[in-house]
């Protein structure tokens, strides 16, 4: 997938080693973006490990019959993994039946080997012992052993998705950590890197305030940081 003009996943290093979720959050409701944290069920399968990078979509569909013997129901999905580049996340829009696990431990292997930075998905994750051990970042809404083959299947790849309800565009940038994650639109990257390195400054200056002993109520007043 071609990211977004002027865009490359080196400019999310700084993401990486300086930021955290919470404060891209408070960025983006600073912004106007409101809903752009994932519910909370949606969690890391490693709560130690930081997942950023950009959105490589995957559209599932429920479906009640397993395929016939000459049809491959992984086909856009075994497509999307082996297109992924280094940098990207993929993101599996399961919907709400939680009846399919899209995402294992074969997967990460291919998925990191092309240094992809993690996966995302709504509906549940597998193999969750091989996935910890190849230290590679997940976030799941929940955990089981269920084959998405005769349960679900890819219909479309790299479109606009919902996950958890909240909208993943092609090329935006996902934010984890142990907190949650967040979707960031690539549309106000810039604006919400300028607006975190502002906000981290603010911090940083509170929190030295509160080390040295002042009260909570004069340095917020002096630096409107909480």
């Amino acid at each position: 997938m071609t990211q977004p003009e002027g865009q490359g996943i080196a400019d999310l290093d700084e993401w990486r080693d300086t930021f955290f979720c919470s404060l891209l959050s408070d960025v983006l409701d600073s912004l106007g973006y409101m809903d752009q944290a994932l519910p909370a069920r949606i969690r890391p399968l490693d709560d130690a490990l930081t997942m950023v990078g950009r959105a490589r979509t995957m559209l599932y569909a429920d479906v009640h019959a397993q395929p016939a013997a000459d049809e491959n129901p992984y086909a856009l999905e075994i497509a999307l993994v082996d297109s992924l580049a280094p940098g990207d996340i993929a993101v599996c829009a399961c919907g709400a039946s939680g009846r399919i696990a899209p995402w294992g431990g074969l997967l990460s292997t291919a998925a990191k080997v092309r240094g992809a930075a993690g996966a995302l998905m709504d509906g549940m994750v597998r193999d969750i012992r091989e996935i910890r051990s190849l230290g590679f970042p997940v976030f799941h809404g929940g955990i089981g052993p269920l084959d998405s083959k005769g349960r679900g299947e890819v219909v479309r790849i790299d479109v606009p998705v919902r996950v958890g309800g909240v909208l993943v565009h092609p090329g935006d940038i996902l934010f984890g950590d142990a907190d949650g994650c967040v979707v960031i639109p690539h549309t106000i990257e810039a604006e919400v890197v300028a607006t975190a390195r502002e906000k981290l400054r603010g911090e940083k200056k509170t929190k030295e305030a509160l080390t040295a002993g002042r009260k909570l109520g004069d340095v917020f007043a002096e630096f409107g940081v909480l």
